[in-house]
């Protein structure tokens, strides 16, 4: 992987959704076990590898200060209760930061809407993880698909889920991450007139100071990623044949997606 001084660095940015033993069958695929999750940390750390915060990253890009050496940033999706029981730990050990992104209304309290997917935190567990130091982003309120949403629902899903972040913490958030990890030009504007200084797409690939701020790639860890596969993704090797089959049904899901947006709009302009 590229040294982190350069200008064009690639820095492999990690992508969690829930760590559990038992996760039921609509988180399964994308959880790992809590014991594969601190044999990873432990993986990180024999490797020399830097983990930094997603703030701190674009900001050493957007101002062109060094990042430390051999970067890799840690981050989680959605808000499952597993990253407090046993993600916290495993990271602590090691002094790791993390970047936590989360659906507000997916959490259990007073702005659970009803439509997560499995145990979620609560904001105290919330709390507790942002006075760990991890950062906590905003990941939408209901987690739609963004791209396919009119302009008030738009700003709306961004607009609650960052006012309810900074009202149960006190700090406003300055990350944002996709869900599903869909984006366009409309979307990425909007979540910069919301006032998040940069956002996380999925992409499976490496970031890179050029994707822009509000573009930065991640690459999906999940159950099956064995140690091996592991070692490629931290260390930036072999990315594109990793994810191969997974780039394929992106592109053909896109299709559909924009199929549907086009016939969305002439339903739109006959009604």
């Amino acid at each position: 992987m590229a040294e982190a001084h350069e200008a064009d660095a690639r820095v492999p940015i990690l992508m969690y959704h829930s760590v559990a033993a038992d996760p039921n069958d609509a988180t399964r695929a994308l959880s790992v076990t809590p014991a594969a999750f601190a044999e990873q940390m432990t993986a990180i750390a024999d490797r020399g590898l830097t983990p930094v915060g997603t703030a701190e990253l674009a900001a050493a890009w957007r101002s062109g200060r060094p990042l430390p050496k051999r970067p890799v940033l840690i981050t989680f999706d959605d808000g499952y209760e597993g990253v407090h029981r046993h993600a916290l730990p495993a990271l602590a050990e090691h002094g790791f930061p993390a970047t936590l992104f989360v659906t507000t209304g997916w959490l259990r309290g007073p702005y659970d809407t009803g439509g997560a997917l499995d145990t979620m935190l609560d904001w105290d567990q919330v709390r507790e993880l942002a006075a760990a130091g991890v950062e906590i982003g905003g990941h939408s309120h209901t987690h739609p698909q963004l791209d396919q949403l009119g302009g008030e629902r738009l700003r709306f899903e961004l607009i609650h889920c960052k006012e309810i972040i900074a009202d149960q913490l006190g700090t406003v958030p300055a990350s944002f991450a996709y869900p599903y990890g869909y984006s366009d030009r409309r979307v990425r504007q909007a979540v910069r007139e919301t006032g998040y200084a940069q956002a996380l797409a999925v992409g499976n690939g490496l970031a890179r100071r050029p994707q822009g701020p509000y573009a930065l790639r991640r690459v999906t860890v999940r159950r099956r990623t064995g140690p091996d596969e592991f070692a490629r993704l931290v260390e930036g090797r072999a990315i594109a044949r990793t994810f191969v089959r997974d780039r394929a049904l992106t592109k053909g899901y896109a299709v559909l997606r924009r199929a549907r947006q086009a016939r969305g709009r002439v339903l739109g302009a006959g009604a």
